[in-house]
């Protein structure tokens, strides 16, 4: 049964604790198609920075409304002016919090629908699994706004769909929905009903796996595509012999040896 998580009572985010050490994280700015203000940006801060420490097995990144994110509050930002120095720190928030997300080393699948749009897209492509209903879409504005991308996407958005994707995205405000947003890797699960059902399903399936294994995966991996193929190749050999014999694995590899484990089968 769900219930509210005690230490994150926030004003823009909801948090509320599953089973199974899932934690389901709602953008809560409904009115506002869930744009990313200041504030909710030092809230998504605070509960990533913590979250690897406080049990979080598996997270659901979700929202309320109709839409999942329409990126910057443009209304905050005309109405702040800001001067070149203080946007640049904006920014810099903005990328410790998908920081926090990306490297933190708990799974976290983003439950998509509606916009997905400019930060929005950028703080979706900092979760490591997004799932999208059939209203989901996705595009790059700032080019039509006289405004460019400060939250990660030449970083994420070029990873999930190539450099010459991104730049017409930008430059011609094109959208990409459905299969074709699939295609391109924009999203790994595309679902005719719910997309935070089969996202919770997900999490259920990544919070039975051992925390150790999933923090490599969830971290490792992106440090990893940092580095050079050398440097990349030597840090997975280290990574690989902490995790491959870590003491709570055993069981699994004895039920492996005995055949009495799940073996991998295609899908029927």
């Amino acid at each position: 049964m769900s219930q509210p998580h005690p230490d994150f009572l926030f004003a823009n985010v909801t948090v509320t604790l599953e089973d199974e050490g899932i934690w389901v994280v709602t953008l809560n700015r409904p009115a506002k198609r869930n744009a990313l203000d200041e504030a909710t940006i030092e809230e998504l801060i605070e509960l990533f920075s913590k979250a690897p420490r406080q049990g979080a097995r598996a997270i659901v990144l979700a929202a309320s409304g109709d839409h999942f994110c329409a990126g910057l509050d443009l209304v905050e930002h005309h109405d702040e002016d800001r001067s070149p120095a203080d946007f640049m720190h904006v920014c810099l928030r903005w990328h410790e919090a998908f920081n926090k997300m990306e490297y933190g080393g708990v799974p976290i699948i983003a439950a998509l629908h509606g916009a997905v749009v400019g930060g929005g897209l950028e703080l979706a492509s900092a979760a490591h699994v997004r799932v999208a209903d059939e209203t989901a879409y996705f595009a790059l504005p700032e080019g039509q706004r006289g405004l460019f991308t400060g939250g990660g996407a030449t970083i994420r958005v070029v990873d999930l769909v190539g450099k010459s994707r991104m730049i017409d995205m930008m430059l011609t405000g094109r959208v990409y929905q459905g299969q074709e947003a699939l295609d391109v890797g924009l999203l790994q699960y595309l679902v005719s009903g719910s997309s935070l059902d089969k996202a919770l399903e997900l999490a259920r399936r990544a919070a039975a796996n051992l925390p150790l294994s999933n923090f490599a995966i969830c971290s490792a991996v992106s440090h990893m595509q940092n580095m050079s193929a050398m440097d990349a190749a030597y840090c997975e050999a280290v990574i690989a012999g902490v995790v491959n014999t870590q003491p709570d694995a055993r069981s699994r590899l004895d039920a492996f040896a005995k055949k009495t484990a799940a073996r991998v089968r295609p899908n029927n």
